[in-house]
């Protein structure tokens, strides 16, 4: 930017060239910059009536997200909302596998579009199951105020007890605060804003995906296999 306007300077004084020049850079100097994506790292907590759960630990980058829970001590979730997907890694196994229904976090703390959030979480909930369209429902219900940061309320109804409520923090782009059908509310607790390394969001080299239908079907085929009867 410096060079370009010594450059400006060095045409004839008074020209329309250098008064052209002039004026580009003055808009270029105050033209906005393309936003970086967030990336930040917190700790989830769940909290009900006067008890306070260690849920475990979330990073985000961009539009992916990576979920260390506490319950699940030997492998982490990995979240693309991009094309969805959603696993469970298993390093110590060397292994991976879709995430399925192993836990509600994986469909409830994704990065989102603040201005349709709906769609993500439509789509991370498909994932799991198949979604009656019929019955599930998201909403905007106004705005909050949580940790001095101002969010979008949305309402999400939803069959088999899935329904929430979700606090958008609308420059993170993610959701801060859940309130679960029972009552439960899930937090991103002391979120740090910091530069999250490329490979915490990637699977490690080497490691293999694990179907289960696949082990199901093999079972099936083996002489330890017993068809359940017709009536079942």
């Amino acid at each position: 930017m410096k060079r370009d306007e010594t450059t400006c300077k060095k045409m004839w004084k008074g020209s329309r060239s250098a008064m052209a020049c002039l004026f580009a850079m003055a808009i270029l100097a105050n033209a906005p910059m393309p936003a970086a994506a967030q990336q930040f790292s917190a700790d989830l907590l769940a909290r009900k009536d006067d008890t306070a759960t260690t849920m475990g630990t979330l990073r985000v980058s961009g539009g992916k997200a990576r979920i260390d829970a506490t319950a699940l001590p030997d492998g982490f979730f990995l979240l693309d909302t991009a094309k969805p997907a959603a696993y469970f890694v298993r390093p110590a196994a060397r292994i991976y596998m879709k995430a399925m229904q192993s836990s509600p976090l994986t469909q409830l703390f994704i990065p989102v579009d603040p201005d349709d959030p709906c769609r993500q979480w439509l789509a991370m909930a498909q994932l799991s199951a198949p979604v009656d369209l019929a019955t599930w429902h998201c909403q905007r219900d106004g705005e909050d105020v949580i940790a001095e940061r101002n969010t979008d309320v949305y309402r999400i109804t939803a069959p088999s007890g899935l329904s929430f409520v979700g606090w958008i923090d609308r420059a993170r782009g993610f959701p801060v605060r859940i309130k679960t059908a029972d009552g439960t509310v899930i937090v991103a607790d002391h979120i740090r804003d910091e530069s999250q390394p490329a490979q915490t969001f990637e699977i490690p080299a080497g490691l293999r995906k694990f179907d289960p239908q696949a082990l199901i079907r093999r079972i099936q085929q083996s002489d330890v296999w017993v068809a359940p009867p017709a009536s079942q």
